[in-house]
């Protein structure tokens, strides 16, 4: 749209014209390459769209169309943006807040090469010399544990969950999935000739009970054909408990928590290694006790290893170790699994990968990359920014925290709305112009809450005690009800734990957090809060058909896509692609469906709209109360039709939040429910807030916002630190009370904020 006249050099930057992906209009801009280039604007402005969904997007294409066809056919395949074009762009490396992945095999240290680099060190100075790198791999033959074969953890199967004694095989004893009677599986067993099927499994003899269940693997022979046998628990063990459990089908996975417990490793303690690589020692520690130990001790232990034969090495790893404790990671171990990292933790775990990167000119983009940290822990973020733009990079920043756009060296708003109302540059320019601009993020971007004036009064308590979770020193805490508590500390003080470790099961007790939406890709906002209902209702009503019609998971949907509106085809040795639906293109119903209106709109044409333009459609009744309050959680922009698989963390909270409106709940716990919000959203985020405690709620927050904290009733705070540092209370009160006594972090960042 606009292109900075002030930006010279054709080649320093990063010319983007014509820019049309999903809300984009048309946007033209040139970015500065080698600068701090933060993306501001309220959500669904397209930020997203033209960072991620257009730059990084082609660059990561172009770098994939280098290699062969046969490489790229293990690569996911990817579309051109819609963008007339993109010039010198630079390879791009996404640091985004997906997670790391849940195979237990992955921890900390094997994600950031921290674990490699001490295995290294422990194969040259370990006492007594035990092997190469790989003997102190749980990844390897060489060095796991053969009990548990280095998941430091092991599978106790509780029969009663695999069968039925009361039933005979041919009654159907056995409760696995896939092992139904007349089921390949099934018949391996019942006509195996070791037993009757017809034997009810109680009245088994001993044999017969231990050939059925722990048989190893035998050759028979059934029909003629050769086959291998197996005891019903041996297959198990083999079919479905070597898998990680986040890759099973959810029938599988519900059966392996109703029949299987995980315990500890007898063999290893939980260490995933043999005992040769855990009897060598450096200062008295193996590699285990160095692996489970607090990063920021792990650093300090690491400093004492004095001796030339490792010192690059060493310098190396204490420089990875240290940047994990500088962008507030200290208070992790190696040993904790990847897949238990929030998603703001994973970033910054990915972040310090590049850090020691010795690349330079490259493009990196980040999504919000202060999500879960507290101020405090802010400005390290800051500074880790800062240092990948010194070392000649281009950094590209979606981001709605001011501490962090103050530190850009170039700012790209957008907006001026979300959605059909946004995709446009609102500003480009230095953070001095945009807080001299009319925009709603320069207007915000000294916008202070302020200290309420008076506190609610608590109408009663809910007392916590005694908490221990993770690193909860044995913590008591009565949090008051009828008011807005904010629970607060830096990044792994104890806050989840304490909340989360004691709240959930409580009566009256709703948890919103940001956790994924389990559904399939037909899955929207429209299915998901149960606005579909009303919505089908009306359309029957007025045309004197059924509802179902109009359904795209029923009788209206197009045939040639099943109503999904495309068509994910299956290309063999390369990768599959998804194309619109040419039959319908992508309207997901069939074409009589769509002859029937509702005040001159057709049910494509509906699910196609945002919240607030289905507000301005639907007046009135039940349609237009489920919208209500998907617009007074900030979701104004969010398409009917839009699949759940395309929200952010925030956007599903707040999802979640719409639809425990309609109940009559005691006591809201929410999650961070600030993340993803525009400056200017948080105000309504904090009108809406008051408004359910004004009800008569509970609400408690777990938060770092300051905007949250100045506008609470009553304050937790945990700290004084991370990890062992932290797991204290450390402030209980009203925010007016640690602003004027306070001496911790969140007292120091608070008073800052409010007399700012």
């Amino acid at each position: 749209m606009s292109v900075n006249p002030n930006i010279a050099d054709s080649h320093d930057v990063i010319e983007v014209r014509g820019a049309r992906e999903n809300n984009l209009a048309d946007v033209s801009l040139d970015i500065p390459k080698r600068r701090l280039t933060v993306f501001t604007g309220v959500s669904g402005s397209g930020k997203s769209s033209l960072v991620f969904g257009t730059i990084a997007a082609e660059s990561q294409r172009l770098i994939n169309e280098t290699y062969t066809a046969f490489i790229q056919s293990f690569m996911p395949s990817l579309g051109r943006p819609d963008v007339d074009a993109l010039r010198n762009l630079s390879a791009a490396i996404v640091v985004d807040q997906e997670r790391m992945g849940v195979n237990s095999r992955s921890t900390v240290g094997t994600a950031t090469d921290a674990q490699t680099m001490l295995r290294i060190i422990f194969s040259r100075l370990g006492t007594p010399h035990v092997g190469t790198s790989t003997a102190f791999s749980f990844n390897s033959a060489e060095g796991m544990c053969p009990a548990c074969e280095g998941l430091g953890r092991v599978t106790d199967v509780d029969v009663a969950g695999l069968v039925d004694t009361e039933l005979s095989l041919n009654e159907g004893a056995i409760t696995v999935p896939g092992f139904a009677v007349g089921s390949w599986y099934w018949k391996v067993l019942a006509e195996s000739g070791f037993f009757d099927p017809d034997v009810k499994l109680k009245d088994f003899t001993a044999a017969e009970w231990d050939d059925f269940l722990y048989k190893p693997a035998t050759k028979i022979k059934q029909s003629g054909i050769n086959t291998s046998y197996e005891g019903l628990v041996v297959k198990v063990q083999r079919v479905y408990l070597s898998k990680d459990r986040e890759s099973m089908q959810s029938h599988v996975r519900a059966f392996a928590d109703r029949a299987v417990t995980f315990t500890t490793c007898r063999t290893c303690g939980g260490a995933r290694l043999n005992q040769a690589a855990l009897s060598s020692l450096i200062d008295g520690r193996n590699i285990a006790d160095c692996s489970s130990m607090q990063i920021s001790d792990l650093a300090e232990f690491v400093r004492q290893i004095d001796d030339p034969s490792v010192a690059p090495l060493v310098a190396t790893l204490r420089g990875t170790l240290e940047s994990l404790v500088e962008i507030g990671l200290g208070y992790l171990s190696l040993d904790r699994e990847s897949g238990t990292l929030s998603g703001g933790e994973a970033q910054r775990v990915k972040m310090v990968r590049h850090l020691g990167s010795s690349l330079t000119d490259v493009t990196y983009v980040f999504d919000e990359p202060t999500v879960g940290l507290h101020p405090h822990d802010i400005r390290r973020m800051n500074d880790l920014l800062l240092r990948l733009r010194d070392k000649g990079n281009t950094v590209l920043v979606v981001e709605h925290k001011p501490e962090t756009i103050e530190i850009a060296d170039h700012v790209v708003d957008l907006g001026p709305g979300a959605g059909t109302a946004g995709g446009q540059i609102c500003y480009t320019g230095d953070v001095a112009g945009l807080r001299a601009s009319s925009t709603l993020t320069g207007r915000h971007l000294d916008h202070r809450a302020r200290l309420r004036e008076t506190a609610r009064r608590p109408t009663g308590q809910l007392s916590i005690t005694g908490a221990t979770a993770n690193n909860l020193k044995n913590v008591s805490v009565d949090l008051p009800l009828g008011v807005l508590t904010v629970v607060t500390g830096v990044a792994g003080s104890g806050k989840s734990s304490l909340i989360h470790g004691s709240l959930p099961r409580r009566d009256g007790v709703v948890v919103v957090d940001q956790s994924a939406i389990r559904g399939s890709r037909r899955s929207n906002p429209a299915t998901y809060t149960g606005l579909l209902d009303p919505v089908r209702t009306a359309f029957a009503k007025a045309n004197g058909v059924k509802p179902a019609l109009f359904s795209a998971n029923s009788e209206g949907a197009c045939p040639n896509c099943k109503g999904i509106g495309l068509v994910y085809t299956d290309l063999a040795m390369m990768a599959g692609v998804a194309s619109v639906c040419e039959q319908c293109e992508g309207k997901r119903f069939t074409p009589e469906v769509l002859t029937y209106k509702l005040r001159g709109k057709d049910i494509s044409e509906v699910l196609a709209m945002s919240v607030s333009e289905a507000r301005d459609f639907f007046t009135s009744g039940p349609a237009r109360a489920v919208l209500d309050r998907l617009a007074d959680v900030g979701l104004g922009y969010l398409g009917l039709g839009q699949p759940l698989t395309t929200l952010s963390g925030g956007e599903r909270q707040r999802l979640k939040l719409a639809i425990h409106m309609a109940e009559k709940a005691a006591i809201y716990v929410l999650d961070e429910p600030t993340t993803g919000l525009h400056l200017a959203d948080v105000d309504q985020l904090l009108a809406l807030l008051d408004r359910l405690v004004d009800d008569g709620n509970t609400v408690i927050v777990i938060e770092h916002h300051q905007a949250v904290m100045a506008h609470a009733d009553w304050i937790v705070d945990l700290g004084p630190g991370a990890g062992h540092d932290g797991g204290q209370i450390v402030f209980t009160g009203p925010p007016a009370d640690l602003v004027a006594h306070g001496d911790t972090l969140t007292a120091q960042h608070l008073r800052d904020y409010v007399r700012t």
